[in-house]
């Protein structure tokens, strides 16, 4: 039987990527042995020598604008492949170039910034978060011309790649507006996320936002006798607890009123993909070293992990800690607040609901303040969407079955790019939960990896066809 013209491509495909496999991870290597540590200043020469190694590489793969994009803090690196078509989509992919910390005496069985092959794994930090992720592009657009005889991308080919992004982006949101006419996209593609496993190839689809403040109460000018005084002037420490207990009602919702509001219901369908998922709870339990699950009524542990919002108490403390009693009453307390929000909530209308709720429930005698750190926002594609529709498909192709859904749970600067640029945002990630981000040895599976080269090689030439 011969081969139909989509086998042929495939066919070319990978063996186009299989000859070029041994090259490819020998320069990622190359890039993983610089430990661009953005949290750590002795490393900011390292981070910057990351940047430009990158624009070098990028340059030579064929991406004829490479540019260093300085900030207060860690250079980005932007990079950028216009096609032959000039009505082609845009698309602009995001990932980061600085890591997490990381020494051999943390726990790692071989030099964390020197990379070794061990059972078809590349260990090293950064191999999975986020230096693998982002190059497999770099072969994934030669790939995809290779295979279908081009010059130039299907797309307008754009590439933002940060260096703060492990120090909590701090300078992120302003590096996109001011470059957002450079940045300007018809889609996003995030490749700073994963999979639910090796056997079950998944597509993210939103991440949660984050608003998270402090707290602090002031009562007596100092702390004072309980004998004396107590029972008669209010304490700090005890309206501090009964915000906490206020926070949440029995069924586990949240009480600051409007919180809810806006908040995208998960639909039967979303509910039915996420139910399909092989979600082994005590397995997940285990891994959270938690002896129980708890949350709102009504949702599965998964449905509340990922699209329901949240409300944490991160901390608290007042008054005496130490060794025995000390029977007064504290002059001060604080709570350390967070909230995870989903689709169609806002950080804002968020910030000043929990304000005002704890405004109206503190008592007269007790002077507090109310302190929000940056807000970051949540972010979801429906389902439907075109662009994520080329994104399934094209890693379906690659990995030659179904795939499936899933949310993220935690919060990421990819939502200021949907927020600035106003384009939707996918996510494109082929790490799985035993790659250890952020741990000792980390990791990413070899042939995941080239398996997310194999997705950006189909993804081109769909997401043109399907964004026109």
């Amino acid at each position: 039987m011969s081969e139909t013209p989509d086998s042929a491509v495939r066919t070319y495909t990978r063996d186009y990527i299989r000859s070029h496999r041994a090259a490819f991870l020998d320069d990622l290597s190359e890039w993983l042995r610089i430990p661009s540590v953005s949290a750590q200043p002795d490393h900011d020469a390292d981070v910057r020598r990351s940047a430009d190694w990158l624009a070098a590489k990028l340059r030579e793969t064929g991406f004829p604008v490479a540019e260093i994009w300085d900030t207060p803090g860690a250079p980005a690196v932007f990079a950028e492949w216009p096609s032959d078509d000039p009505q082609a989509p845009v698309v602009l992919v995001y990932g980061h170039h600085d890591v997490q910390p990381a020494a051999r005496e943390d726990g790692w069985h071989s030099d964390p910034f020197e990379p070794v092959v061990r059972d078809g794994r590349l260990y090293a930090r950064g191999a999975a978060d986020d230096k693998g992720q982002v190059f497999f592009h770099t072969l994934g657009v030669r790939a995809h011309l290779a295979a279908t005889g081009r010059d130039n991308p299907a797309v307008h080919l754009k590439l933002l790649v940060e260096g703060e992004e492990e120090s909590g982006s701090p300078h992120f949101r302003a590096l996109v507006e001011q470059w957002a006419a450079r940045l300007a996209a018809d889609a996003v593609i995030v490749s700073d996320t994963g999979m639910w496993s090796a056997d079950t190839p998944t597509v993210c689809t939103g991440m949660r936002g984050l608003a998270e403040c402090e707290v602090e109460l002031y009562g007596p000018d100092q702390d004072i006798h309980s004998g004396s005084f107590g029972g008669a002037v209010p304490n700090p420490a005890t309206v501090a607890a009964r915000l906490v207990a206020a926070l949440h009602d029995e069924d586990e919702r949240v009480t600051v009123p409007g919180f809810y509001e806006g908040v995208a219901p998960l639909t039967d369908a979303e509910r039915t993909l996420i139910a399909e998922l092989p979600f082994d709870e005590e397995a997940w339990l285990r891994t959270a070293k938690s002896h129980g699950t708890l949350g709102e009524a009504g949702y599965s542990t998964l449905e509340r992990v990922w699209a329901r919002p949240t409300a944490e108490v991160n901390g608290i403390g007042g008054g005496y800690q130490g060794p025995g009693g000390k029977t007064i009453i504290p002059s001060s307390a604080r709570l350390k607040l967070s909230f995870r929000l989903v689709g169609g909530q806002d950080p804002d209308r968020i910030e000043r609901a929990v304000g005002d709720w704890i405004d109206s429930r503190i008592p007269a005698g007790v002077r507090h303040k109310t302190t929000f750190a940056a807000a970051t926002r949540p972010c979801l594609t429906p389902l439907d969407h075109p662009a994520l529709q080329s994104v399934v498909r094209a890693m379906g192709r690659a990995f030659d079955q179904k795939i499936r859904f899933t949310r993220e749970g935690g919060s990421g600067p990819a939502a200021d790019l949907q927020d600035v640029l106003g384009a939707p945002v996918l996510f494109l990630g082929i790490s799985v939960p035993s790659d250890g981000w952020h741990a000792p040895d980390e990791k990413v599976e070899i042939d995941l990896l080239m398996k997310g080269v194999e997705t950006t090689a189909y993804l081109w030439s769909d997401l043109a066809a399907a964004l026109r």
